[in-house]
């Protein structure tokens, strides 16, 4: 068993490494709506303008560094300014 305290510092963690949001490879986004840790979730929240972006095919989370962190393929059509509810949930696996 993982102590609850060790994975809420482990989001922490995460929270302090994910810099921004790549949308498609190059759509950029530094400024979050939410960027907070309660428990061990990480939630980011954060909005995607249609005028930039019409179908999200990839969502990147990178670092400072611009190293990636995680990708997801995804096929999220965009009609709207669009508010994306990201989470990144800290779990014991067995």
């Amino acid at each position: 068993m993982i102590a609850t305290n060790f994975l809420h510092d482990i989001a922490d963690y995460v929270d302090h490494r994910v810099a921004k949001v790549v949308i498609n490879g190059s759509y950029e986004i530094t400024q979050f709506e939410v960027k907070s840790v309660t428990d061990q979730t990480l939630a980011l929240n954060y909005v995607v303008p249609l005028a930039e972006v019409s179908q999200i095919t990839l969502i990147e989370l990178k670092d400072a560094e611009n190293q990636v962190l995680t990708a997801n393929s995804v096929d999220v059509p965009i009609t709207a300014d669009h508010l994306m509810v990201h989470t990144l949930s800290i779990k014991e696996v067995s």
